[in-house]
């Protein structure tokens, strides 16, 4: 008997803050979480294409006792909401609370979650049979691109939230370089479907 081969899907990895949602240090209430202009349309754009729209999220707040895991939790439940209005969803939300310096004893971890380490991609290329290789990985900041490099993904630097001051550094410190730079998550998606069309 042979084993029916089940194929990989391909998934775009979103950062949250300064991706999908505006920036805000340490977002602790629910209630601030605004989503950046055109990221609900971007976001129904892998919906619709076939593609996982997965959030990896480092959330150090939570080790740090600026705010707890049920208020994370909150603001994660109203950018689902946010983005259910638009007609979007997100297939899930990995986040990583730890940190490996400062914070809360039972937080206070060097972990393999904590981008730019692969832990929380893993998990869900396992939750999913994601083939991670075909994937991308979408941030405002240089540890996203880091961890599309880390686990062979395609990385895309947008210039929302940190971006622009991301560039700048990349530019002087060139340890990696993202595949794509784009101007905000859409402009992201776009570019990503054209090239699953090209390719």
């Amino acid at each position: 008997m042979t084993l029916k081969m089940v194929k990989r899907r391909t998934a775009v990895f979103l950062d949250r803050d300064g991706t999908v949602s505006e920036e805000v240090d340490y977002l602790d209430n629910a209630d601030m979480l605004r989503l950046i202009p055109r990221a609900a349309e971007a976001v129904r754009l892998i919906n619709e294409s076939g593609l996982l729209a997965v959030v990896v999220t480092n959330q150090s707040g939570v080790a740090r006792g600026y705010f707890t895991e049920p208020v994370l939790k909150d603001v994660h439940k109203r950018m689902k909401l946010l983005l259910k209005a638009e007609g979007a969803h997100i297939d899930k939300i990995y986040y990583c609370p730890h940190h490996p310096e400062v914070g809360l004893p039972e937080y206070l971890l060097d972990c393999g979650c904590r981008k730019p380490g692969t832990g929380m991609i893993e998990a869900a290329a396992k939750d999913f049979r994601i083939d991670v290789k075909g994937s991308y990985v979408v941030g405002d900041k240089i540890i996203d691109i880091e961890l599309a490099h880390n686990t062979g993904a395609m990385g895309i630097l947008v210039m929302t939230g940190y971006g622009r001051e991301e560039l700048k550094s990349l530019s002087s410190q060139r340890k990696v370089w993202p595949d794509h730079i784009a101007d905000d998550l859409y402009d992201a998606v776009k570019w990503i479907l054209s090239q699953k069309e090209a390719g």
